[in-house]
C-alpha cells in the first residue's frame, strides 16, 4: 500500500502545475521569507506559475538543517538503488515537479532492499537537481509526514539524505491518484458511493490537520495529490507546501503564493493571505471534480479560455433543478438525486468568495457523514437521463467547449 503516480512517456523534465507569486505583507501576520522578488501571477504566461527555487543549500548532513522524526528510517542511497533495480525504467511509476517516483521492494521488518516480488512494495521519490521544489520543500515533506500520523495521510517510511541525493520512501498506494480515476481515458469510472467515500476521506485528513495545535494548512489539495489504497480509501500526499497556520491574535499567514491554478482560493492568490479556509476552498473544487468528472482547469485548452470549472459550475450549484446538468455522465444516472444536490450545496458553501462564509473542515466532515448516513438509493431512470442529456448533459464532458451554449439554453 502506498504512493503511486501515472507513468509518463519519459522521466526527464516534468511540467509543473504549481505557481508562485508575490504576497503583500501586512501587520498581525506571519511572513514566509523569500530570497528574491517573485513575479506577479499575471506576469506568467501559459496559465502556469513557476515557483522560484529555494536558496537553502543542500547539505549532506540532514541534521544540520533541521531535526527529523526518529520514527523515520534513514536509508542509504545504495540501498534504494538496490530496492529499485538501480532506478531502472521498468520500476518507474511516474513523475511530478519534485522528481521521479520508482517502485521498490524492502523487507517489512529490517527495511533492507529485497528482490522484486518479495518483502513489501514501496514508492521511492527522487528529487531532481533542476526541480522547482528544492531542499526546503523536501525538508517540509520529511518533517510533516515524519511527525503526523493519520489514516488519511500517506505514510512516510523514511528518507535518504546522502551527499546531493534527496529521496523519500512511502507506502505504496495500489489504486494510484484520484486524478487518474476521474480524468484518464480508458479507466473504469468510479461509482457514486466510491466518490462520496473519497470525499469523506479527504475531509477527514484535512480536519485532522486543521485540528492540530499548529493548525497545519495543507496548501496544495488537488486530485493528483489524493492517493487511493486498495479499498479506495483516500490519503493526502505531498506535504512540501504545507505550512503551520496562524496562531495567537494572527488572522492569517502571509506567504509567497504557491499551489495549483484552479484549486487555490482567490483571496490567497490575490494577497498571499493563507488560512485554513484556503484548504476549504480547494476541497470545494475537488468535490466539484468528483461531481462533474471535469478538471479544475482544462489543460488541453490552455490559452483558449481562462474560465475555470468553478466559474462554469457555480450558476448550476445554487439551483437543485439544474445541479444534475453538471453531474458526470459516466455515472450513468447511478447516484442519489438528493445526495448529489446535498453535495453540490456543500461545494457551493466551500467555494464562497468570502472565506469567512465558508464552513470549517470539521463542519464539512459533519455534512459528509450525514450524507453518507442517509445512503440514498441510486436512481436509474434511463428515460429521464436521456431527457436531461437533450438539455445539455451530453455536453458536460467538454465544458470548455460548450459552456456558453449550455448557459444560453437555461
Amino acid at each position: 500500500m502506498g504512493i503511486c503516480w501515472p507513468k509518463p512517456a519519459k522521466c526527464a523534465h516534468a511540467s509543473s502545475n504549481n505557481f508562485s507569486g508575490s504576497a503583500k505583507t501586512h501587520g498581525n501576520t506571519k511572513q514566509e521569507s523569500t530570497s528574491s522578488a517573485q513575479k506577479s501571477p499575471l506576469e506568467v504566461s501559459n496559465n502556469e506559475f513557476i515557483a522560484s527555487k529555494p536558496q537553502t543549500p543542500v547539505s549532506s548532513n540532514l541534521k544540520a538543517d533541521t531535526s527529523v522524526s526518529s520514527n523515520l528510517k534513514s536509508f542509504s542511497f545504495s540501498d534504494l538503488k538496490n530496492a529499485t533495480k538501480n532506478f531502472r525504467s521498468e520500476t518507474l511509476l511516474g513523475e511530478g515537479g519534485f522528481g521521479c517516483v520508482f517502485k521498490g521492494w524492502i523487507d517489512e521488518n529490517t527495511f533492507a532492499p529485497t528482490k522484486p516480488g518479495t518483502g513489501i512494495v514501496v514508492a521511492i521519490k527522487k528529487l531532481k537537481a533542476e526541480s522547482f521544489q528544492g531542499h526546503k520543500e523536501w525538508l517540509a515533506e520529511v518533517n510533516y509526514l515524519g511527525q503526523l500520523h493519520h489514516e488519511n495521510l500517506v505514510k512516510l517510511i523514511g528518507y535518504c539524505a546522502e551527499y546531493e541525493n534527496r529521496l523519500l520512501v512511502y507506502e505504496f498506494m495500489p489504486k494510484g491518484s484520484l486524478e487518474n480515476h476521474l480524468f484518464k481515458k480508458g479507466v473504469q469510472p468510479i461509482s457514486w458511493a466510491t466518490r462520496t467515500q473519497i470525499a469523506r476521506g479527504v475531509a477527514q485528513g484535512l480536519s485532522f490537520l486543521h485540528s492540530l495545535d499548529a493548525n497545519v494548512i495543507y496548501r496544495d489539495l488537488k486530485a493528483s495529490n489524493i492517493l487511493l489504497d486498495s479499498d479506495y480509501n483516500a490519503k493526502l500526499s505531498d506535504f512540501g507546501l504545507a505550512r503551520d497556520g496562524p496562531t495567537g491574535d494572527n488572522t492569517h499567514v502571509s506567504t509567497r503564493v504557491v499551489g495549483t491554478r484552479g484549486y487555490a482560493a482567490p483571496e490567497y492568490v490575490a494577497t498571499g493571505h493563507l488560512t485554513p479556509k484556503s484548504d476549504v476552498y480547494s476541497f470545494g473544487v475537488v468535490l466539484l471534480e468528483l461531481l462533474s468528472g471535469q478538471r479544475a482547469m482544462d489543460d488541453e485548452r490552455v490559452g483558449f479560455s481562462e474560465e475555470t470549472l468553478v466559474d462554469w459550475a457555480k450558476p448550476f450549484l445554487s439551483d437543485n433543478r439544474k445541479v444534475l446538468r453538471i453531474m458526470d455522465t459516466r455515472l450513468g444516472g447511478q447516484y442519489s438525486r438528493k445526495g448529489a444536490q446535498a453535495a453540490a450545496a456543500l461545494a457551493l458553501q466551500c467555494l464562497h468568495t468570502d472565506p469567512k462564509n465558508r464552513p470549517s473542515m470539521a463542519d464539512v466532515l459533519v455534512s459528509l457523514e450525514r450524507l453518507h448516513a442517509s445512503k440514498g438509493t441510486p436512481r436509474t431512470p434511463q428515460h429521464s437521463q436521456a431527457k436531461l442529456d437533450h438539455h445539455g448533459m451530453k455536453h458536460v464532458n467538454s465544458p470548455h467547449k460548450t459552456r456558453v451554449s449550455t448557459a444560453n439554453s437555461l
